[in-house]
């Protein structure tokens, strides 16, 4: 069992709020990690599980300090597992850039010399975090994913080659198309090198279109986003989708931009989403 060390922990709306370190084999290197637990945990340890992860130049603090999803993860009984971004540490390969390296690990499996001793974000999601939560924390096999920016293009991407694990997936102003933007571009040439059809499993509109979509879907969009057009996000989805006659749920939302006031703006309703698509009866709330 690998060995884990707890941190800090806080009491937050009644449950705890805990963030961890361990010795991660799929990224060699120390790794953090924070998890809220609700106060229905404390009696019953069957309680469904949400990931969240997060977007560039993030940690596991931004979404666990400004989103403000405990609250409602309180409400209805949800686990929160809210990973970092990258490896870290001194021998991890860095770039100047952020938009490459760590915060910028983009929920890959790099191929590519240096970046492949340490950049394996998408084994460390998919396996590695899950099987240290299976092995440390008692909870349900119920499953959701969502995630920001970065984060979004890593719960959709995750989620579209692995619908078998999940509930649902949602989605704040993801990069839904990675290949066709200059974020992607940078980040998969370097981790993966210049076959483009090894992005293309890193690609949501790629990916959409090769194995289409049996989850429950939902995406929030800020119109005020600078990076809205530029960096391909959502609407080449949401587009796809409806070519495809794919039932997802989109907001356009007028005003709001790509920061965390966005996402603390809308998290209920995300965390309502997924409490439905897990099986929580909220209709009396």
């Amino acid at each position: 069992m690998a060995a884990l060390t707890t941190l800090s922990a806080n009491r937050m709306f009644g449950g705890w709020h805990k963030k961890y370190q361990h010795s991660s084999a799929t990224l060699n290197c120390e790794m953090q990690f924070s998890v809220y637990f609700p106060p229905q945990y404390q009696t019953d340890k069957d309680l469904p599980v949400l990931y969240w992860l997060s977007g560039l130049t993030c940690t596991d603090d931004n979404f666990s300090h400004k989103a403000g999803a405990q609250q409602y993860a309180a409400r209805w009984g949800i686990i929160l597992v809210i990973p970092d971004t990258s490896p870290r540490g001194d021998g991890v390969a860095d770039d100047d850039g952020y938009d490459l390296g760590k915060g910028a690990g983009f929920y890959v499996n790099a191929t590519q010399s240096p970046w492949s001793a340490h950049y394996q974000m998408y084994d460390y999601v998919v396996s590695e975090l899950p099987e240290i939560i299976t092995q440390h924390i008692s909870a349900s096999s119920k499953i959701s994913i969502s995630g920001h920016s970065m984060g979004g293009h890593g719960a959709l991407t995750i989620a579209l080659r692995n619908p078998q694990r999940f509930c649902s997936v949602s989605a704040f102003a993801p990069i839904v198309n990675p290949m066709a933007c200059d974020w992607g571009k940078k980040a998969l040439s370097a981790y993966l090198g210049d076959d483009q059809q090894s992005w293309r499993l890193y690609d949501s509109c790629a990916l959409l279109e090769a194995h289409g979509l049996s989850l429950p879907c939902l995406i929030d969009q800020g119109l005020a986003d600078d990076f809205l057009t530029s960096q391909q996000l959502t609407r080449p989805f949401d587009d796809l989708c409806k070519k495809m006659s794919l039932d997802i749920q989109v907001n356009y939302r007028a005003d709001y931009d790509h920061s965390y006031f966005f996402i603390a703006s809308f998290i209920e309703a995300h965390v309502r989403f997924h409490a439905k698509a897990m099986g929580i009866n909220i209709t009396h709330d």
